[in-house]
């Protein structure tokens, strides 16, 4: 089967919400990001939807749903591993702004409070499930770019769960096979935001 992984498109900055976790919608470009996407997946097979419970991943899923006439499914075990901070800066944000700051989370782990390992073997766990509800299918899940990291870092071997900066809207696919077998097929397709430099955020 082909499990496609598809980052959620720019949502809104939070700063803070008195401890309530930010949950942000998309921004004004992220919407149009996720227009795109959905007209650039148009063509494409796709059997189900998974989606993160976080605003900004059910937003993106919305045109790509509302044109094939799917129902996303919502799955918790994808959620990003940041789910209850109640600040939400986009990362591109804040590597323009604080480069220091941007620097040493990802040198350091990202958010060091989070158990990043427990978060990579609940999303591996969580795939695999997609996985085996979907044999021989083509299967889109709208998630998260720590998502992404922990399901390619587990599929590539590399130690390090945080390994790449995956971009909004991007699309990064996977082979599996019923024999057990996991492989990349691409990582952080861009191609619907090309011409648009206004929405290549």
């Amino acid at each position: 089967m082909q499990l496609i992984l598809i980052r959620h498109a720019l949502p809104e900055r939070v700063e803070s919400v008195g401890g309530t976790p930010a949950d942000p919608p998309l921004s004004e470009v992220g919407r149009a990001q996720a227009e795109k996407l959905a007209a650039w997946l148009a063509d494409e097979r796709v059997d189900a939807l998974y989606v993160s419970p976080m605003r900004r991943a059910r937003e993106t899923v919305a045109p790509i749903a509302k044109g094939r006439g799917l129902e996303p499914r919502v799955v918790e075990g994808i959620a990003e591993f940041d789910r209850d901070s109640d600040v939400y800066i986009p990362m591109e944000e804040l590597k323009a702004r604080d480069y220091d700051r941007w620097k040493e989370l990802v040198d350091g782990g990202w958010y060091l409070e989070n158990d990043v390992e427990g978060f990579r073997r609940d999303v591996i766990r969580t795939l695999e499930a997609v996985i085996e509800e979907n044999h021989g299918r083509h299967v889109a899940v709208v998630c998260h770019g720590g998502v992404i990291n922990a399901w390619s870092s587990h599929v590539l071997g590399i130690e390090r769960i945080f390994h790449f900066d995956p971009d909004y809207t991007s699309v990064s696919r996977f082979l599996a096979a019923r024999s057990g077998e996991r492989s990349l097929a691409s990582l952080n397709e861009t191609a619907h935001l090309r011409g648009h430099p206004d929405l290549n955020r």
